[in-house]
């Protein structure tokens, strides 16, 4: 009988304890914020935010997107010094953007223009400047020709580049050198057209 009251006690008490017992609050809600940064060039962007069944469009730079879960997104203006300052470790961190040069070269050939071969040295010491990344020289043509001997012309183009390229003492490991022949025209034309601007070399660092 002893026994049976204080299991009855035991479970009374523990009962009020789980009565007056206050449960844990609920985490907050993560926030979501979205900030449209200005294009380095001045170029018009934007960027649709949606949260749940609402959405918003950021299109001047700074504007600034905040939601909950499931909750419509609030737009308004963000300071700009205050945002560099709240995200200056993403930006250390970010990945550096790709950085292209295109030089030109004379018809039928691999003579560079007077303009890029003044440019060539400029390229050369930015190149040197950028240890590890690698680099993608990539060699194009004008329609004049057919389209063999136009691969192999742009891939001659390619191929003097990334030599002018190794003079600066970069690891011929991380220069690499194709061909595209007349399939990536700058400005398009028609068949055996005399373009300048399709007669180049990009080189792109990655």
């Amino acid at each position: 009988m002893i026994a049976c009251r204080l299991s009855l006690l035991s479970l009374l008490t523990l009962t009020l304890l789980a009565g007056c017992s206050t449960p844990p609050p609920k985490p907050p809600v993560p926030r979501v914020q979205v900030v449209l940064l200005p294009q380095e060039d001045g170029r018009p962007t934007g960027v649709v935010v949606q949260s749940g069944n609402a959405s918003q469009t950021l299109v001047e730079p700074f504007q600034r997107a905040s939601s909950r879960a499931n909750q419509a997104p609030v737009v308004d203006q963000a300071d700009p010094e205050q945002v560099r300052q709240t995200y200056d470790p993403l930006f250390k961190i970010a990945p550096p953007k790709p950085v292209r040069y295109v030089l030109f070269f004379q018809p039928g050939g691999t003579r560079l223009t007077g303009e890029s071969q003044a440019e060539l040295p400029r390229i050369q010491a930015d190149t040197a400047r950028f240890p590890g990344v690698e680099i993608l020289v990539v060699g194009h043509t004008d329609t004049k020709g057919n389209g063999e001997g136009n691969d192999a012309l742009s891939l001659r183009r390619a191929q003097q580049v990334r030599e002018l390229l190794l003079q600066q003492g970069l690891p011929a490991s991380r220069v690499e050198a194709v061909g595209r022949g007349e399939r990536e025209l700058a400005v398009q034309t028609g068949d055996e057209v005399d373009e300048p601007r399709n007669r180049r070399v990009e080189i792109q660092l990655r």
